[in-house]
């Protein structure tokens, strides 16, 4: 994910002319920080690279154009470009959002989907009564055989707008598609199956695969949300505590499920996403948490069950999220199914050989007196072997995942002082015919929040994601330290924050390295390493 940086002030142009030649100015020096946030300030930047493009011939399609200010989605067809190559093999797609609002909005929660897949969930940042524009850009060729045909489009960002809340937010959606290069090999799935619309929670979803499927992925869009209590999942307590938000018996413990007839297939720990207007909206005035923007789609292989999904019979598919009180909403979860297929047999056959699944283990202690304390830990494994006797001979795929919760939760009971940390961790192995491949992502929030005296709200906070995909390692660190005066009109709020967030990547032969830091509003810094 990419939030583009618009250059609106002197400063931002100069940096964007430095970094064309390789160079980075180290301080917005054209822009004079205020005490305090006025009525306008700069547009959203996020520190991560931009999408490398291949230099070969491009052809744009805009797909969507529309102005939500209720809850009416936008609906549209799509059609391939004609000049970039043979639909379907593309090099690569780009997808690209171009947003802009004013006045007084909250932060909303949109998706767009095409041919009934979802390729794009978002949220969106909170306005300047001026206005601000922001614009994000993803890579969506796995969705290209999706986008080889004329297809539905069906988008909403889900808004208010009334006396009260004034922005209107007016959005353009367009897809870059450019031309394949001499010699490569297609790597995007074969078929993408779209298990549910919308925002809804994928629940007793018929899936029938290809019969000669050979990899088969699910990703699921999940996001606590709603305004509610799930929103900050991370933050619900046990039913013996005392707490505004209060949960079921696993308090806080979060684990994304997918299963298969009734069987687990598939666990993931979800991504702590604090959208534009949690904790405080002056956290992410100019610089977003991570994937706000962008929401990143959990991936589960199901590959193992490839040999049961072959029998060209529908099985029942349920994702599910783990220790959400029975019959409570606050989450979705809409689900693609990605297969690949094999290209010289019709029929691939196959089977489940080994499966070891227990129960999550979660605990949780609590401690009440003058600084009620909430100690949580969960832990889950799932490993599942399975073999395909393909075209080429017999695959056999071991998919082994751990996911860990740790959780620490203080506050006092008028809950003017709110602290909390948490680490996440979601490691899986993937192993095919001795061949072995490692994901380990680490999440961690370190909020601390207090409400003095004078009714003034002060937010410390640290987000950070971290990845080590095989020889690659990924830091993403947003931090931040917010303070507002509460329950006065937005001119006595006398708003401050400073925040930065620092974007590291390491790979064989690759090194990207970039901090943006912003003071009540202005873009301070901006510095690019390696």
């Amino acid at each position: 994910m990419r939030v583009l940086i618009r250059p609106r002030r002197t400063a931002t142009v100069l940096t964007g002319a430095l970094a064309a030649l390789g160079l980075s100015l180290g301080t917005a020096a054209a822009d004079t920080v205020p005490a305090e946030f006025g009525t306008d300030y700069h547009d959203p930047v996020t520190a991560a690279p931009a999408i490398s493009t291949p230099h070969t011939r491009s052809c744009s399609v805009t797909i969507a154009q529309a102005q939500f200010k209720d809850f009416t989605p936008y609906t549209g067809t799509y059609t391939p470009p004609t000049g970039c190559g043979t639909p379907g093999r593309w090099s690569k797609v780009v997808l690209r959002m171009d947003g802009s609002v004013k006045g007084r909005q909250f932060d909303r929660l949109g998706y767009l989907d095409i041919g009934g897949v979802q390729v794009f969930r978002t949220s969106t940042p909170e306005p300047s009564q001026d206005g601000i524009k922001w614009s994000v850009e993803k890579d969506v060729t796995e969705y290209e055989k999706t986008l080889s045909s004329a297809q539905s489009v069906d988008m909403l960002i889900g808004n208010v707008v009334n006396d009260t809340y004034t922005g209107v937010l007016d959005v353009k959606v367009t897809l870059t598609f450019y031309a394949p290069k001499p010699g490569r090999t297609p790597s995007a799935p074969d078929r993408v199956i779209p298990l549910s619309d919308g925002d809804s929670v994928t629940t007793g979803a018929s899936l029938t695969t290809p019969r000669n499927s050979t990899r088969i992925l699910a990703e699921v869009y999940a996001t606590g949300s709603g305004g509610g209590c799930e929103e900050f999942w991370y933050s619900v307590v046990t039913p013996s505590a005392s707490y505004s938000c209060e949960g079921g018996d696993d308090g806080p413990y979060r684990e994304v499920r997918v299963s298969i007839d009734g069987k687990v297939a598939g666990i993931a720990s979800p991504y702590p996403n604090v959208w534009t207007g949690g904790w405080s909206p002056y956290l992410w005035s100019v610089i977003p948490a991570p994937h706000a923007f962008d929401v990143r789609p959990l991936k589960f292989d199901l590959t193992p069950f490839a040999g049961l999904l072959n029998d060209g019979r529908a099985h029942k598919v349920d994702v599910s999220v783990v220790g959400v009180p029975s019959g409570q909403t606050g989450w979705s979860a809409p689900t693609n199914i990605l297969v690949w297929q094999d290209a010289h047999k019709s029929v691939v056959t196959g089977a489940v050989t080994s499966y070891k699944k227990a129960d999550p283990a979660v605990s949780n202690t609590y401690t009440d007196g003058s600084l009620r304390h909430l100690v949580t830990d969960g832990k889950d494994r799932l490993k599942v072997t399975g073999y395909l006797d393909t075209s080429h001979g017999r695959v056999t795929t071991t998919v082994e995942r751990a996911v860990t919760s740790a959780i620490d939760h203080q506050w006092t009971p008028d809950e003017n002082t709110d602290d909390q940390t948490g680490t996440w961790t979601d490691d899986q192995t993937v192993t095919t015919n001795g061949h072995v491949s490692r994901t380990d992502r680490t999440y961690t929030l370190d909020g601390r929040a207090t409400i003095d005296s004078a009714n003034r709200l002060r937010v410390i906070m640290s987000v950070a994601d971290r990845a080590h995909l095989g020889a690659t390692r990924i830091d993403d660190t947003y931090q931040g330290d917010a303070t507002f005066t509460l329950g006065v009109a937005r001119e006595d709020r006398h708003a401050v924050a400073t925040t930065s967030e620092r974007y590291r990547l390491r790979a064989p032969g690759a090194c990207y390295d970039h901090t943006l830091a912003t003071e009540q509003g202005v873009l301070t810094k901006d510095v690019r390493g390696c």
